[in-house]
């Protein structure tokens, strides 16, 4: 390995976690990743691997049969994953999202019900916010919950969950209108447990996972709508058990999963420049390697330059939020910086291929395709901007 995205500080057993994951990268993940992707088939045998590994309980407590890792060591672990295969790193990052918010918000009977589940790989965490017309403006959310007695009545129609279909554990956003004063405080979480698989629940009467929507690249996993006519859910399974909580949960939940995008941006980054930098000194045009022309060297330089500025940020989230600092402003720079840089990075080496980088026989082919969703994953450019905008702000507001 270069000495690009090197990360100072890490104990022995981070960087043990580590060089195992890369190793399971190399051999198991990248070999088959190009054609799974082209088949748009689920990586089966790559989870079970992962479950082998203990990746699915990497960040939960050991109490609850967790590793008890910091989010600073999911970051790498997921930025490692995403260098293979960037759709395989989806496959934890809903989950994880799901595990924190219980793992933060959840009673005690959640946790000690959910969470050992989740650190065996046993249910798989889905997390659904999104509706076709909610966009990045979560107070217009329409899906809602109607107290009735012990349960609440869920009707409504989500949108691109990751994992919809093959998760057996849903966090799912509703209004629930029960005297907020806001329409932030009037959100809900619920935890839906159902069957893996498409059409009709068999164990969730009312909930319909239509089927997978077809997507440019990031395949693999699979992306869904969610639908909910007249789904009845214990009240005890609101995530807390009261409700109103439900923004704050998800913007917790965002937020770490904004590290984790930005994560996924340096990975595919760092595969990028690794394909780039490789092919430049095989390729030859006018009696010598096209690594050996300056032009290219600029690229390189460039490219390498954008990999190394955005682990450094991504590390730099994380590191925030394990201290129990609010990083919204950190998370928001990082995942901006990560997923502009990751496409930019992507796009010279796609440059650097040549007519061959439009060939599906290779690699940088998909990471092409794969690049634009970390555009919007987790908000766009323009949220992120918004938001640490407003937060540059409050720390350097000056005195009226």
């Amino acid at each position: 390995m270069g000495r690009l995205a090197q990360t100072d500080g890490l104990t022995e057993i981070q960087r043990d976690i580590l060089a195992t994951v890369r190793d399971f990268v190399d051999k198991e993940i990248i070999p088959v990743a190009t054609e799974l992707e082209h088949k748009d088939e689920y990586p089966t045998a790559i989870v079970e691997g992962m479950k082998q590994l203990g990746l699915f309980g990497l960040t939960i407590p050991e109490e609850y049969g967790g590793l008890g890792e910091s989010l600073l060591t999911y970051a790498l672990v997921v930025e490692e994953i995403a260098r293979g295969w960037m759709s395989v790193s989806g496959i934890v990052n809903t989950h994880f999202i799901v595990a924190h918010m219980i793992n933060a918000h959840g009673t005690q009977e959640q946790k000690d019900y959910f969470l050992p589940k989740m650190a065996a790989g046993e249910l798989r965490g889905a997390f659904s916010m999104s509706e076709p017309g909610l966009g990045s403006d979560v107070s217009a959310i329409s899906t809602k919950g109607v107290k009735d007695g012990d349960f609440y009545v869920l009707n409504g129609q989500k949108m691109w969950l990751t994992n919809g279909g093959t998760s057996t554990l849903v966090a799912v956003l509703c209004k629930t209108d029960e005297g907020g004063s806001t329409p932030y405080k009037n959100m809900t979480t619920f935890l839906i447990e159902k069957t893996a698989g498409f059409g009709p629940n068999p164990t969730v009467p009312g909930l319909t996972v239509p089927g997978k929507i077809e997507k440019m690249g990031y395949k693999g996993v699979d992306t869904t709508e969610l639908v909910l006519e007249d789904v009845r859910i214990p009240a005890d399974r609101v995530l807390g058990g009261v409700p109103g909580k439900g923004f704050y949960q998800m913007m917790d939940g965002v937020e770490v999963g904004r590290v984790n995008v930005a994560a996924r941006g340096c990975g595919v980054a760092r595969r990028a420049f690794e394909l780039g930098i490789s092919y430049a000194q095989q390729r030859s045009t006018f009696g010598k390697k096209i690594a050996e022309h300056q032009a290219i060297q600029f690229k390189l330089a460039e490219m390498a330059t954008k990999v190394e500025a955005a682990h450094q940020m991504m590390v730099m989230a994380a590191r925030k939020k394990d201290s129990g600092q609010r990083n919204d402003l950190e998370a928001g720079m990082a995942k901006y910086l990560a997923s502009e840089y990751c496409k930019e990075v992507v796009e010279d080496a796609f440059r650097i291929h040549g007519g061959f980088g439009f060939s599906k026989e290779y690699e940088i082919e998909r990471l092409y395709r794969e690049a634009p969703m970390l555009l919007i994953g987790e908000g766009t450019a323009e949220i992120q901007k918004m938001i640490v905008g407003r937060r540059l702000l409050e720390e350097y507001k000056i005195a009226e």
